[in-house]
């Protein structure tokens, strides 16, 4: 069945219910480029149950309701789809165990036009599952390529801005390792083009890539090392398109402008010069 407007807006993603452990915050922490200075007493609380912090971005992996675009009733052409954009505001800190509770919904549907693909717009909130005090949002961009002309025209959630095109006032190199790819998957997602060379290949990639979400926890990492001082409590916000994929072992370099309402940043894969995210923005809560 082809993709239809009004049937994909009211598709009842199931709720999910996780309980997560301090071990799995720091398998997290790992899988995404923690730990790499395993001396560097700022990173250790994020990798070391001795005070165990959450980062920020593992609200990403929490309440996953899985690949739901997959089942042939959404109408969904799910193999030509790609993640687009991200969005994560924080609203408070994320405990570094706990009980949550993933809800997600589709909240708008773009169509570009037959032929031309649609961008399908759902978002998630995790609450916590004793209070269902909110604890974060998540806004999804997905551009499903193959689903065109099914008549939708809604607004997106979020907003994005173009990089500033002045120097950054900042950057911040972090590398990824050959196996970050296998390390990540750990954390849920287990799709078998970030493992698997063949299936990478079919894709049209050398061999398989990087999620791009461990991307964009690599460019919250960046962040929070230069502009929070490893504090997960200040960044409160975080926003990128994903623009190219990253292939595990590849320095992604994060460049960082502060601006009058918050910070832009985008990310690149230094060795190959390519801008792999692009649009970011991110807010920083003061001390």
């Amino acid at each position: 069945m082809a993709l239809d407007y009004h049937h994909l807006l009211a598709w009842p993603v199931p709720e999910v219910r996780q309980t997560y452990s301090v071990r799995d915050s720091q398998l997290y922490a790992l899988a995404v480029g923690l730990g790499a200075d395993p001396t560097d007493p700022r990173q250790l609380p994020f990798v070391y149950e001795q005070s165990p912090q959450a980062l920020p971005t593992q609200a990403v992996v929490l309440g996953y309701p899985g690949f739901w675009m997959k089942d042939p009733g959404t109408g969904v052409d799910w193999v030509r789809l790609v993640h687009a954009e991200q969005g994560l505001t924080v609203h408070r800190p994320l405990p570094a165990s706990g009980e949550v509770i993933g809800r997600t919904r589709v909240i708008g549907i773009n169509d570009k036009g037959p032929g031309k693909g649609a961008i399908v717009y759902s978002r998630r909130t995790l609450h916590d599952a004793a209070s269902d005090e909110l604890i974060a949002t998540l806004d999804i961009s997905t551009f499903c390529r193959g689903d065109g002309g099914c008549g939708g025209s809604d607004a997106p959630p979020m907003t994005l801005t173009p990089t500033p095109e002045r120097a950054p006032d900042a950057a911040c190199e972090l590398p990824t390792t050959p196996q970050q790819a296998l390390l990540y998957r750990l954390c849920g997602d287990l799709n078998p083009l970030h493992a698997d060379p063949e299936v990478a290949r079919a894709a049209g990639f050398e061999r398989p890539i990087l999620h791009g979400l461990c991307t964009f926890a690599v460019a919250g990492h960046a962040l929070l090392r230069t502009a929070c001082d490893y504090d997960p409590a200040r960044l409160t916000a975080l926003k990128a398109r994903f623009s190219a994929p990253v292939y595990p072992g590849e320095t992604l370099r994060t460049d960082i402008w502060h601006g009058a309402d918050g910070i832009a940043f985008r990310t690149v894969a230094v060795e190959r010069d390519t801008v792999v995210l692009s649009h970011g923005q991110a807010q920083i809560a003061a001390r």
